[in-house]
């Protein structure tokens, strides 16, 4: 049962007031738990004189957003800008609160949800044996985080060594790292580092419970967690939250990498659960979503915000409430109204230095410092809407595509990249300072997921050649991956366009097996782009790219794309795609390292290519290269269009032959009848 905690009218309070402790005197279990905003009445009017109380202060999804950002080149510490986020800032929040509460007599514990790498440059740090983000949130003082699944975008044995060398296990002692339903092999580093509960007894006498779990989607788009198994979430947040009431636990709080949506059923399918601190989807809740008697919350991505819960315990009815005041809200803007804390600045700022030095190395000395301009853009380039074409997902499969084929002097037919890879917008300076500056680090940051065989982080460019007929398979993936796992598997292309009808992707499902059966036909029209003319100044158009075409035609993707393919034909056989070489021959998936493409012995990656082609734009009067006008709205590449539902052919053409099959029965009796009145 809940109320709102907030009522108007004097009197109405007290007599509410006197009717909530009357009923507690027959009942002490009857002050079921209570939310909203301001303080409860049964608080103001001093029955829950005996409760004790708890700030939880969380994030989730850091994503390696150590400096402020969106776009980075805005800030300037003298300047009052549009910059949010950054880990400096968030010090300075966590310490204001804290020192805050702790004149209250207040305990606070400060929790991550997970993803704290993966995303920005700073990432690329971890494979070189520098934990950036972790040691940062150790030295903010974060009391207990969980794992996400960008945590496995190096691998399982870069995960290790990383925590390693973030000082783990010992370092749980600063700050404690949850992993409930991860089960390492045992002789895996990992399973001696994660931890599957957390019991605080806090100064207030106040015991509380974590545990930390990584979701079922969370765990479906992990790069490389093997050999890391997961254990079901909700079968392990029984057993946790059994553990941990068990062991004393007055408050129970679940740390999940799962997204709001898996949370609530987790809310729902395990009582006992008080709060839930979310994170995967990276939504911004600024109230709490409330399941029964579990509160959840998340605080949006990459710093943004700050969450604060503001939590009472009643230890005589062994609930909860919510109190925080207007003045209070759960999500706490961290912008340039906050000083960075000076020890955190320091510590970015030497971590920012050792990332410097890496990318000057990885560009032969192109860029010097991650805030250096690419290129200059007078448009947002953005990666919305969902589920559709998107100018920044048209620059990066085009950069792809052409910076591929100038490297390896040869024709490329079409590139393939996913939405999900594509970290957000490409936003350019606004500021006088960095006023149409698009920096190294922005764009970077879009498009710098992933690891390669060499060691170094970023997805490595794959080359391979499919026929017409499997191009236009991976087409039909596309729609239906569409539909069937939303905007994260959405595929932007280049070098091609078509039109479908999302209504004809799927026949129906299998009853039972809740397999999809493809219609394999919800393509209307797909067309290749020939190219320029022979000049370069005119454009040679489309030509039609047929069903049953067997010509071999060049395609480049990514090494985590790729390893996807042979699942494909695997599920779907009508959909089978086999990467070949140029000669036909197919390439197993042993041998995919072979598909790599290298330029003078080392892997060209993603977001390599993607700086060379900003670099390429055309130059404006400066000779300063400006991302070309094309690239600020979508060009038609994939078009949704209605056409009559592919079901309702098939359907036809059914009732046609069930027709044609009751007329021939038909004659066959009349003529059987008509021989047996010759005969009689």
């Amino acid at each position: 049962m809940f109320g709102s905690g907030s009522f108007s009218g004097r009197s109405f309070k007290l007599v509410l007031a006197g009717v909530l402790l009357l009923f507690s005197l027959l009942w002490p279990g009857a002050l079921l738990f209570l939310h909203g905003e301001g303080e409860s009445t049964a608080a103001a009017s001093g029955s829950a004189a005996g409760e004790l109380y708890l700030t939880i202060l969380h994030t989730n999804d850091e994503h390696a957003a150590l400096i402020p950002h969106s776009p980075a080149v805005d800030y300037h510490p003298e300047v009052e800008n549009s910059t949010v986020g950054g880990c400096a800032r968030l010090a300075t929040a966590v310490k204001q609160i804290r020192q805050q509460k702790a004149e209250a007599g207040e305990p606070v514990l400060l929790l991550s949800a997970g993803d704290h790498t993966g995303g920005t440059p700073f990432s690329w740090l971890i494979p070189e044996g520098i934990p950036a983000p972790l040691e940062i949130m150790q030295l903010i003082g974060y009391d207990v985080a969980t794992i996400g699944n960008h945590e496995f975008d190096y691998g399982t044995e870069v995960l290790a060594q990383s925590l390693e060398a973030a000082g783990y296990p010992q370092a749980h002692d600063r700050m404690v790292l949850l992993a409930s339903n991860a089960v390492p092999p045992e002789e895996h580093p990992l399973a001696k580092i994660f931890r599957r509960t957390h019991l605080i007894e806090l100064e207030n006498g106040l015991t509380v419970g974590l545990f930390g779990l990584i979701g079922q989607d969370a765990v479906s788009v992990a790069a490389s967690p093997e050999p890391v198994e997961f254990a079901d979430p909700t079968e392990t947040a029984a057993a946790m939250t059994a553990q941990l009431r068990e062991e004393g636990a007055d408050l129970v709080v679940a740390i999940t990498h799962c997204g709001v949506e898996e949370d609530r059923a987790l809310a729902r399918a395990v009582p006992g659960i008080d709060v839930i601190v979310g994170g995967h989807c990276h939504t911004a809740l600024e109230e709490p979503v409330i399941e029964g008697e579990t509160v959840i919350v998340q605080a949006g991505s990459s710093l943004q915000y700050l969450g604060v819960l503001e939590l009472a315990f009643d230890p005589a009815s062994k609930k909860v409430r919510l109190r925080n005041s207007a003045g209070q809200p759960y999500l706490l803007p961290l912008d340039h109204s906050l000083e960075p804390d000076p020890a955190v600045n320091e510590a970015v700022r030497r971590y920012t230095g050792e990332l410097n030095a890496l990318i000057a190395r990885w560009t032969g000395g192109r860029f010097l410092n991650i805030l250096d301009t690419a290129a200059l853009c007078d448009f947002t380039m953005p990666d919305t809407p969902p589920l559709q074409e998107t100018p920044l997902g048209n620059f990066i499969a085009d950069a792809m595509r052409l910076v591929t084929a100038q490297k390896l002097g040869q024709h490329v037919d079409f590139a393939v990249q996913a939405n999900g890879s594509i970290r957000g917008s490409l936003v350019p300076g606004s500021l006088e300072h960095s006023k149409g500056k698009v920096s190294f680090y922005d764009l970077a940051s879009l498009i710098g997921l992933g690891y390669g065989p060499d060691g170094r982080a970023g997805y490595p460019l794959v080359s391979l050649y499919l026929t017409g007929e499997e191009v236009r398979r991976v087409l039909e993936v596309a729609v239906l991956l569409e539909q069937l796992l939303g905007n994260s598997f959405f595929l932007q292309f280049s070098g091609l366009r078509y039109d479908y009808n999302p209504r004809n992707a799927v026949l129906f499902t299998v009853p039972g097996l809740d397999l999809p059966l493809p219609s394999t036909r919800a393509v209307v029209r797909a067309e290749r782009y020939l190219g320029r003319g022979r000049q370069g100044t005119e454009d040679a158009g489309y030509a039609p790219l047929k069903r049953g075409d067997q010509e071999l035609y060049h395609v480049v993707t990514d090494s985590y794309i790729l390893s996807f393919l042979p699942m494909v034909g695997e599920m779907l056989p009508m959909l089978e795609i086999v990467p070949k070489d140029s000669h036909g021959k197919p390439v197993p998936m042993e041998d995919f390292d072979k598909l790599i493409v290298k330029v003078n012995g080392e892997e060209l990656k993603v977001w390599q290519a993607v700086m060379e082609y900003a670099a390429a734009q055309p130059r404006n009067e400066a000779g300063l290269p400006e991302i070309d006008p094309y690239y600020a709205a979508p060009a038609g590449r994939i078009n949704r269009v209605r056409t009559v539902p592919y079901l309702f052919w098939l359907l036809l053409i059914l009732l046609a032959l069930v027709l044609l099959a009751a007329l021939l029965i038909g004659r066959a009796v009349r003529r059987r009848k008509a021989r047996r009145a010759v005969s009689g």
